[in-house]
């Protein structure tokens, strides 16, 4: 029962958090800061009144560590956001992070000195040509979209290659980061809800230098049309209720992710959000009409073949049609 409840939260928490990602980012593609900042304090607070008991508890793992953690958390979540103004369409920055496999594998080679099998590598390769597909033809649509002269396109198409270095950038940050929680947990136990807490407390104070960028964005929230809240009664201005249900969606998919963990094993985490990415995707794609032509249709296949490639998704399930054959014959 509680993976079941696991994994709907893990759906309908992360679907509605692209939908609410997307409707803000269409009215103020800049926004990236406030809506990161807003869930950070959302799961910050709620972290220190049910994890750390208003702060008694103390931390299993040291604080310092946590430190260098979250240093790589806050500088990949805010980068991931502001590539959003850099002409990045949400479909590309969903497949683009995708690739959490191929940076996790590259750095897993060098740091770890780690060997992989031959499906890894080929899976790997899936993944990195799917991106590369959709990549080059979302160049293509900015060279084409450029309107005016020779100089406004180039200016279009280079503010583009900005958004994709600093997504590459944060994929290869945030493998980085995977790789020393790894080293953690394998010093100190696995302790995720912890690790949560902190990675969303300590990096609040970082927010101040973005306070102005903030701030801004909230005063262009409050300037938004308003709208009456049927229970309350009273009217709010729609950016702050699209925000609202971002960070409390934001908060359903990670606490799914983490009872998943819980009751899962690796494999079936890995599936589930691998399966929940691709229906965002589609989501996102024919609710909002983003711009998808065929070649960004085989570029997607390709990455999501990829990924159940690499977590095997199709030797266990041959394993599960084997089982009862096998036994049966064991049986005889």
């Amino acid at each position: 029962m509680g993976t079941v409840f696991a994994i709907v939260l893990v759906f309908v928490g992360c679907c509605c958090n692209v939908v609410s990602l997307e409707l803000l980012v269409r009215v103020f593609p800049g926004c990236g800061n406030i809506v990161t900042f807003a869930q950070f304090v959302f799961i910050a607070l709620e972290g220190f009144i049910f994890e750390t008991n208003f702060g008694r508890k103390k931390p299993a793992i040291p604080v310092s560590n946590y430190v260098i953690m979250v240093t790589m958390f806050f500088t990949v979540s805010v980068i991931n956001n502001y590539a959003l103004n850099f002409n990045i369409a949400m479909p590309l920055h969903m497949i683009f992070r995708s690739g959490s496999l191929i940076a996790n594998m590259i750095l897993g080679i060098i740091i770890l000195k780690k060997r992989y099998s031959t499906s890894k590598y080929l899976s790997v390769a899936l993944i990195s040509a799917g991106i590369f597909i959709c990549t080059i033809m979302s160049a293509k649509q900015v060279n084409l979209s450029g309107e005016g002269s020779e100089e406004q396109s180039l200016y279009a198409f280079m503010h583009w290659l900005i958004g994709i270095s600093m997504l590459t950038f944060a994929l290869l940050m945030s493998a980085r980061m995977g790789i020393f929680q790894e080293t953690l947990y394998k010093e100190y136990g696995k302790h995720s809800k912890e690790a949560l807490f902190y990675n969303h407390c300590l990096p609040l104070p970082g927010f101040l230098l973005l306070s102005t960028d903030i701030y801004n964005h909230c005063l262009h929230f409050s300037q938004s049309t308003p709208v009456l809240v049927p229970v309350v009664g009273q009217t709010v201005p729609i950016m702050w209720i699209y925000l609202l249900i971002n960070v409390i969606t934001q908060y359903v998919c990670i606490r799914g992710v983490f009872i998943l963990t819980t009751e899962c094993a690796s494999l079936t985490v890995t599936l589930v959000v691998t399966l929940r990415k691709f229906l965002s995707l589609i989501f996102s794609i024919l609710y909002f009409q983003n711009p998808f032509t065929p070649w960004h249709w085989a570029g997607t296949a390709v990455v999501f073949l990829g990924t159940l490639l690499y977590t095997e998704v199709w030797s266990s399930v041959r394993a599960a049609l084997r089982g009862p054959d096998a036994k049966k014959k064991k049986a005889k």
